[in-house]
């Protein structure tokens, strides 16, 4: 693997992905390996089903991208998606004996400050979301401002302990360095337009099995859950309606239009059987599990209410909602916000099931950038 290439570890609730690449020219990326293979995911107690099919699916991923790239990765990103992840947020101050120019020290020692030990957890990154001056400047980056005075707002991220560990002991052996990335805070800096998040803004990343809804603030995460609601809750709702089998229920998806009208009965092939059903009751079903996750958005920013989320739209992206036509109008109806599906924008990887293994690579060039694997808080 070149010096210049990164390799991110996307772990997802049904898959993970491998992705070897670089930045080519004006914040471009090039590939050179990719692969994707499905596991049994984990439970609502943040526990692997199986660790040893996830370790199948990791090792076949990391064999794929070295025999692609023909040389062996030394380095790894590893994404944390939310379920295995505390985002602490804190405020930290530092007033001044008179007016001065503010350097790294100065933001460095109001990290320092906040960083705390949280039991199980293991802290992987720190993030400021707004700093403010004296004079009541709010900024990104306040290097080379005067002032009295330096307040920041901060994000520290803290990732399961249990979930390193498994992941460590998957790679023990191998002579693979690891670091770890908050999966959301890298979808939501890189799909979320910078302006945008200065004002805050409400990201959902729908997944298969649990999805998590954060509010981003600037660099960082003011706010963030995963409920346990995703694509398998509209899946069941299909099984349990129509009497069929998981495999029959998730093709039954893929042809799920929420718009459809003047059809009485729906026709699908699946292998060599045609089945039939009601088009009501199979569009009822697709909302009754649709209005699951609607709930989990609602309950989530209510209990955030009074951080200015007032009339805020909703960014959406991951592989939960791509099968189903029309479920973003209709989560936008049910929770009275409006909604915009985003995803990254490059020719092939272009679907909101690729926005995490792109953020990822997005922030893993911009930290190997700034020093390589080694943590910057």
């Amino acid at each position: 693997m070149s010096r210049h290439s990164v390799a991110v570890l996307d772990i997802r609730s049904s898959e993970v992905s491998i992705l070897v690449g670089e930045r080519g020219v004006n914040d471009t990326f090039v590939f050179h390996a990719s692969c994707t293979k499905s596991y049994n995911g984990y439970d609502e107690t943040g526990a692997f089903y199986s660790e040893e099919d996830l370790s199948r699916a990791v090792l076949a991923c990391i064999q794929s991208a070295e025999k692609t790239i023909n040389s062996r990765i030394k380095q790894l990103y590893v994404g944390v998606p939310g379920a295995f992840l505390t985002v602490v947020p804190a405020e930290q101050s530092s007033g001044f004996s008179k007016r001065r120019r503010i350097t790294a020290r100065e933001t460095e020692a109001l990290f320092e400050r906040g960083k705390t030990a949280l039991d199980g957890y293991r802290l992987i990154r720190a993030t400021s979301m707004i700093y403010t001056t004296a004079d009541n400047r709010r900024v990104i980056d306040p290097i080379g401002l005067s002032s009295t005075s330096l307040t920041s707002a901060l994000s520290y991220f803290y990732c399961k302990q249990s979930f390193a560990e498994t992941v460590e002991r998957i790679l023990k052996g191998m002579k693979i360095a690891v670091a770890y990335l908050p999966t959301q805070l890298a979808m939501a800096s890189y799909l979320i337009p910078a302006e945008t998040r200065d004002e805050c803004a409400i990201f959902f990343d729908c997944g298969y099995l649990s999805s998590t809804i954060s509010i981003v603030l600037g660099g960082g995460i003011l706010a963030q859950e995963t409920y346990w609601v995703g694509k398998i809750r509209v899946v069941v709702r299909l099984m349990e309606r129509f009497h069929l089998e998981y495999a029959q229920a998730v093709a039954l998806l893929e042809k799920a239009n929420l718009s459809i009208k003047d059809v009485e009965r729906l026709e699908f092939l699946y292998g060599d059987d045609i089945i039939e059903i009601d088009t009501v009751q199979f569009v009822e079903a697709v909302k009754e599990g649709l209005d699951e996750i609607c709930e989990a958005i609602n309950g989530f920013v209510d209990e955030c209410s009074g951080r200015e989320l007032d009339f805020k739209p909703v960014y959406v992206s991951g592989e939960g909602l791509t099968d189903v036509r029309g479920a973003l109008e209709h989560i936008a109806k049910r929770i009275n916000r409006m909604t915009e599906m985003t995803s990254p924008h490059i020719p092939y990887y272009n679907r909101p099931s690729m926005s995490s293994r792109i953020a990822l690579m997005d922030m893993a060039c911009e930290d190997q950038r700034r020093g390589g694997i080694r943590k910057r808080f």
